[in-house]
């Protein structure tokens, strides 16, 4: 496969590693974007390794809510930031998701195919096709996720005006304003610093022995590191693995708000569920960030003014 200069950009943009290094993972890979990225953290030459921290497309995050108990997040795109600022585009996205909050649809392709609250003669695919015919742009509706807790408590939090959007759900018998706010705090938390787990428990085995398969593949393609006993090696991989679980699991971070900066998300709670007499114990949260995944085109304008007058 041909790799070409778009490719290389594209690639450099996702990793923060130098031009070279990108081209030669991206031949060595044929050209697979995601296996480049892989190939690029073993050799260490990767600064940042997801896609998905990427802000690539446009549009907004939207959560509604029922009370305390339930709520709905859905990212619905469009293809420019004046689109996504419009109060239609704003009204449209907001009755998604509503629809979203009361929807038993387990995929997004069943959402699509179900029937439109607001007007039942459609589906809500039909609907969106209608939406983009008045809004004049392409639209999609991306994904959405329900989140719902009978017996705890369900928190939502929206930053940058729907950049990010992020529900927490916990159990706790009583609930009162200052179990909201310490839930609301948890979820600025979430929006913020980006965890993938709750805590440790809930980390897969395959994903720990993927992380150290790449630190091991680190170790050995750095000249000094790799000459090192084995022991030694396999002690810097437990303590490098050790040091990232604490950074993508929601209880060890470090709260952003802690006095001392040092109190963990953990140590938060149990102080608040001291305070207001209750066990405070997150089920599950789920945070959406606007667009990211998704590579956002290269747009020149003056060539497509010029091809136009052509």
């Amino acid at each position: 496969m041909a790799i070409t200069a778009a490719m290389v950009k594209e690639l450099r943009e996702m990793t923060g590693a130098g031009m070279m290094d990108c081209k030669k993972a991206l031949t060595e890979t044929d050209g697979d974007m995601d296996a480049a990225v892989e190939e690029l953290r073993k050799k260490g030459a990767a600064k940042a390794e997801k896609k998905a921290s990427r802000i690539a497309a446009e549009g907004l995050c939207k959560i509604v809510s029922d009370g305390d108990k339930k709520a709905a997040v859905v990212e619905v795109n469009s293809e420019t930031d004046f689109v996504a600022k419009n109060e239609k585009f704003q009204t449209y996205v907001e009755e998604v998701a509503n629809q979203a909050l009361n929807s038993d649809a387990a995929d997004i392709d069943a959402f699509l195919a179900e029937k439109w609250a607001k007007d039942t003669s459609k589906t809500v695919s039909e609907e969106l096709v209608s939406q983009i015919a008045v809004i004049g742009e392409k639209l999609s509706i991306r994904r959405f996720q329900r989140v719902e807790n009978a017996s705890g408590c369900v928190v939502t939090y929206t930053h940058g005006g729907g950049r990010i959007g992020v529900i927490v759900s916990a159990d706790v018998a009583t609930v009162n304003d200052d179990v909201k706010e310490a839930l609301t705090n948890v979820a600025m938390q979430i929006a913020a610093l980006n965890p993938k787990f709750i805590s440790e428990a809930d980390i897969s085995s395959d994903y720990i022995e993927h992380e150290k398969k790449i630190l091991l593949e680190q170790i050995m393609n750095d000249p000094k590191e790799s000459q090192k006993p084995e022991k030694v090696i396999q002690g810097m991989i437990t303590g490098r693995v050790k040091k990232e679980l604490k950074e993508v699991c929601l209880m060890d971070q470090v709260y952003v708000k802690a006095e001392d900066g040092k109190q963990s998300v953990e140590k938060y709670l149990e102080q608040v569920s001291k305070q207001v007499g209750e066990s405070i114990t997150i089920k599950e949260f789920v945070r959406f960030e606007t667009g990211e995944g998704i590579e956002k085109k290269d747009e020149d304008f003056a060539a497509e003014v010029a091809a136009q007058l052509q």
